[in-house]
């Protein structure tokens, strides 16, 4: 037991967090204004786990420690392939559009700054995305988020259709 406690633990040790966000909120109430901060932050290991968090509260670091808690709960596995993505797809957040396309070894990462941080944390080495629609930050990233979590896995597909991860992957139909 305490050994996959201890497994568990080093696995959420190896996660980076980068800040895309940090936006200064204000509440008017009758005794006058209340500041507090709202943190967005994206975690991932580079390997396929990827994950984004908000976090509120009246200082600064303690916003971005509480996304930080946040986006560790909010983990998504990534099915990547020959460092991209299986496949095209398209992910929406309210007004805001993403659209990821894998790409050929040596593009690198083709996206702004939000979409870069989420792709780049994830473990994605080659991809080209356009953002479609608001650039609101908060909006991009869950776009992200959500275009990365419809993402199918080739070898799971494969299983599905009965059929080799070859076949899925050229989209050769089989006879029979």
């Amino acid at each position: 037991m305490a050994e996959i406690a201890q497994e568990i633990r080093e696995e959420y040790e190896n996660f980076e967090e980068k800040v895309i966000e940090i936006r200064r909120t204000t509440k008017v109430t009758k005794g006058g204004k209340n500041l507090s901060f709202r943190a967005v932050v994206v975690v991932g290991n580079r390997k396929g786990k990827v994950g984004l968090g908000i976090g509120k509260a009246r200082e600064v670091p303690d916003a971005i420690r509480k996304a930080i808690a946040d986006a560790k709960k909010n983990l998504i596995n990534v099915p990547l392939m020959n460092g991209t993505i299986p496949h095209e797809v398209v992910g929406r957040q309210d007004a805001s559009k993403v659209l990821l396309k894998p790409a050929a070894p040596g593009t690198g990462i083709i996206a702004g700054g939000t979409v870069r941080a989420v792709v780049e944390l994830a473990g994605i080495q080659n991809i080209l995305t356009k953002s479609l629609g608001s650039n609101n930050a908060l909006n991009l990233a869950r776009a992200t988020i959500n275009g990365l979590r419809d993402l199918l896995d080739p070898k799971k597909v494969s299983q599905l259709r009965d059929i080799s991860v070859n076949e899925v992957y050229k989209g050769v139909k089989r006879e029979g």
